[in-house]
């Protein structure tokens, strides 16, 4: 009996004590902030983690460790599909990052995934609104494929904007994922705070599960793909995957490898062209390269998927 009663005590104990720690992973500094209920749903997804105190600091500024890191588990990007002849290092893209920090995952991830960083950045970098919409789009166009309407968005700051930035800050106006406050200003160059970037982040994902239920692939206008392999090394080949293209704004880019038995399956996508330019309508080769262990046989997968080139012009080299 005092057994049985010993164990319901305990059992009461540990009931409030599991309660009371899964209100405190709340974060306690959310009271009157704008983006709270997004915040508090990408926490409970395991994408936002705040201190040690169980503050997530809102107003707080975004590093390029912090930002880099919500956009991969955000979109649930990976690099599964992908052999390394080496084991990557996020040195070898981004020379002041550190091998062993916390971060260090999701910029090797980020470089495989097309998000283009600049070589010299810091951890601590202070990430600018332009700056996270341009990595928030590309994050986002690695899930999928979505169209959007034809049209250019003004706003009064425009003018300030990294022209590189632009086609990323459109098409997230577009979309609704972000927007203007009522003076139509955008604040490019300004930092963009944690908390904007976590309700940005909230957006894209739920854009990015709207869009997604049932929107069929289209066909690849590339054709006569085909592989060249060359000996580097005893060890490893060299793996260069062409086709023709309608005209030279198209490319190709490697998505992903998988590895089965003694096959490595390369999958490909299209680089789609630039909307607003004009090519010659003339047939022309285009190709990547990746590099692949000699104990694999390369084989191409059966048809490629096709990209927008906004998104991305990270050629793959695995």
């Amino acid at each position: 009996m005092k057994k049985r009663q010993s164990l319901l005590v305990l059992l009461s104990v540990l009931t409030l004590f599991m309660a009371w720690g899964q209100s405190a992973r709340a974060f306690s500094d959310m009271s009157g902030d704008p983006n709270a209920d997004k915040i508090n749903a990408l926490q409970e997804r395991g994408i936002l983690k705040g201190d040690s105190n169980g503050k997530y600091n809102p107003g707080g500024n975004l590093t390029y460790a912090a930002g880099v890191s919500i956009i991969v588990k955000g979109f649930g990007l990976n690099i599964d599909n992908l052999r390394f002849v080496k084991e990557p290092k996020a040195t070898h893209y981004f020379p002041n990052l550190k091998d062993d920090a916390w971060y260090t995952d999701t910029f090797i991830i980020a470089q495989h995934n097309g998000l283009e960083i600049p070589k010299d950045v810091k951890a601590d970098q202070i990430m600018t609104r332009e700056q996270f919409a341009y990595h928030l789009f590309q994050g986002m166009m690695r899930t999928g494929e979505y169209f959007f309407t034809e049209q250019y968005m003004d706003f009064a700051d425009e003018a300030a904007v990294n022209p590189l930035y632009m086609n990323s800050i459109q098409k997230l106006l577009i979309s609704a994922i972000i927007s203007l406050d009522e003076k139509r200003m955008f604040y490019p160059k300004a930092t963009i705070t944690r908390s904007a970037a976590a309700g940005w982040l909230h957006d894209a994902i739920s854009f990015v599960g709207e869009k997604q239920a049932g929107t069929p692939s289209k066909p690849s206008p590339l054709s006569n793909m085909k592989l060249e392999t060359k000996a580097v090394n005893a060890n490893v080949n060299e793996v260069t995957v062409k086709a023709d293209a309608p005209h030279p704004g198209y490319g190709i880019r490697i998505s992903s490898i998988v590895f089965e038995g003694d096959r490595a399956i390369i999958h490909t996508e299209t680089v789609m062209p630039e909307p607003d330019k004009m090519y010659p309508q003339v047939i022309t080769e285009v190709k990547t390269t990746t590099y692949i262990s000699t104990a694999y046989k390369p084989v191409l997968a059966e048809a490629p998927q096709s990209r927008n080139a906004a998104s991305s012009s990270f050629g793959s080299r695995a």
